[in-house]
């Protein structure tokens, strides 16, 4: 098994050195760079300042290597992994549930892993039976949780409405019976967000992903309503959207392809446009469709992250402020042992409801037989047999991450991914784990700003 890990790697002007298994984030000099080098190497302390005490002040290496010393001492660099005999407890305590309350869509965007919303079968509606099952399902599978999460998606969920209002309302009265308390997410296109449907949602207290890909040129190559762009239809219901709710508990949701390998500039029209909450997440696509990205073009997306990153700084003390939600870190009270040994919660913590009452491990696995879990209408149990196989999912039992230094934050990555890319949920989805990565290394390097500033 792996043991002390440290990651080193420059940001802008700073010296960023990552204690992997503590998660400590240090700031250091060139000295302490390459004294943290040579430790890394496997050189001893008297090898080390013979080396460099010819080149540098020797009391000047006795301090730097004190002060590396003390920080092992306190197990904050060259920690050793205390994860290695860690299995996640077999809880049986589902905190969220994914309704796909339409599959079915009114738009058509070319990279839909729903396939148009259908899923690789008919378009379909969920029904108020199904629903409020799905209601009963959680409270009874939820343990002694008191908060648990319903997301509302599609194809397009606003497309059934009227049994989101149901639903809800269903759910508002079980939960004074349950001791629950639901919180709501509901994932839209857009075209159907009008005036009546803005103030439920803001009256609900809903959070809210609004699906938009930037300028208006990338917008519209990929995502069409009517085979016309949907680009300006749906802004302008965006601004007034995030103007009721007083630019709080939602977020843009776009994505770039091989089509827009700039995405920078759409974060920067959607900073432009007035959003403050903004997501850009790469296609996940067979490589050999035309917009699917390739592992050449991660030199050009690396530049657009550093990019992204520096408009953060450029923009943090501006009325243009922004929140890029990849770089959002917390790292004085970072995620509890069973969250940094995997990341996803699908098959365990999560799962996804079809129209037709059927379980899975989450929306991405919906329609795939073989991860079918159960049917609400028939019970409101699940298959432990495919939880357990889930449970088992994580970083120390994936040969690839065990030896990766991002393996807290992301938790082993998408199993969904892993399963479409490499039929293997323990394999990794390399290109996404590169992508992932960078993106860590660009959210360190500016929470290391933040703390100096």
């Amino acid at each position: 098994m792996p043991g002390p890990m440290v990651h080193k790697y420059k940001f802008n002007n700073l010296n960023i050195v990552l204690d992997v298994n503590s998660g400590a984030v240090h700031v250091v000099s060139g000295l302490g760079w390459i004294i943290i080098d040579l430790m890394e190497k496997g050189h001893k302390e008297e090898e080390i300042q013979e080396k460099l005490n010819s080149n540098y002040d020797s009391r000047e290496v006795i301090r730097v290597l004190q002060e590396i010393k003390e920080l092992k001492e306190r197990e904050l660099l060259f920690s050793e992994d205390y994860t290695q005999d860690y299995s996640r407890p077999p809880e049986h305590i589902v905190k969220a549930l994914c309704f796909h309350v339409a599959h079915d869509c009114n738009m058509t965007c070319s990279y839909c892993f729903a396939g148009k919303g259908a899923f690789g079968g008919i378009k379909s509606k969920m029904s108020r039976e199904v629903a409020f099952k799905g209601i009963d399902f959680l409270i009874e599978n939820s343990g002694s949780r008191k908060n648990c999460e319903i997301d509302f998606f599609g194809g397009e969920p606003l497309l059934n409405f009227s049994l989101v209002r149901e639903t809800v309302e269903y759910a508002r009265k079980r939960e004074k019976e349950a001791g629950k308390e639901f919180n709501f997410t509901l994932t839209t296109n857009g075209v159907l967000l009008e005036k009546e449907v803005m103030d439920y949602l803001n009256e609900e207290g809903f959070s809210v992903v609004l699906s938009l890909d930037g300028r208006r040129e990338i917008n519209d190559r990929v995502r069409t309503l009517g085979g016309k762009g949907s680009y300006d239809y749906v802004v302008p219901k965006y601004l007034s959207f995030i103007e009721k709710r007083e630019h709080k508990d939602y977020f843009i949701r776009g994505t770039y392809t091989r089509h827009n390998l700039d995405f920078s500039e759409d974060l920067k029209h959607l900073v432009n446009l007035g959003f403050k909450s903004i997501s850009l997440e790469p296609v996940v696509a067979s490589p050999e469709l035309p917009y699917a990205l390739q592992e050449e073009d991660l030199p050009i997306t690396y530049q657009q992250y550093d990019k992204i990153a520096d408009l953060c700084q450029q923009f943090s003390s501006t009325s243009k402020s922004f929140s890029f939600f990849h770089f959002n870190l917390d790292l004085s009270q970072g995620p509890c042992i069973k969250k940094r040994l995997s990341g996803c919660g699908a098959g365990t913590e999560y799962l996804a409801l079809s129209p037709e009452g059927d379980l899975y491990p989450c929306h991405q696995f919906v329609g795939k037989q073989e991860f079918l879990m159960g049917n609400v209408l028939q019970d409101l149990c699940y298959d432990h047999s495919l939880y357990n196989k889930f449970l088992k999912v994580d970083i120390n039992s994936k040969e690839d991450c065990r030896r990766c230094w991002a393996k807290f934050f992301c938790g082993g990555g998408c199993h969904a991914n892993a399963y479409n890319f490499n039929s293997d949920l323990y394999r990794p989805y390399g290109l996404g784990c590169n992508l992932e990565k960078k993106r860590l290394e660009c959210a360190l390097g500016l929470q290391a700003y933040s703390y100096l500033d």
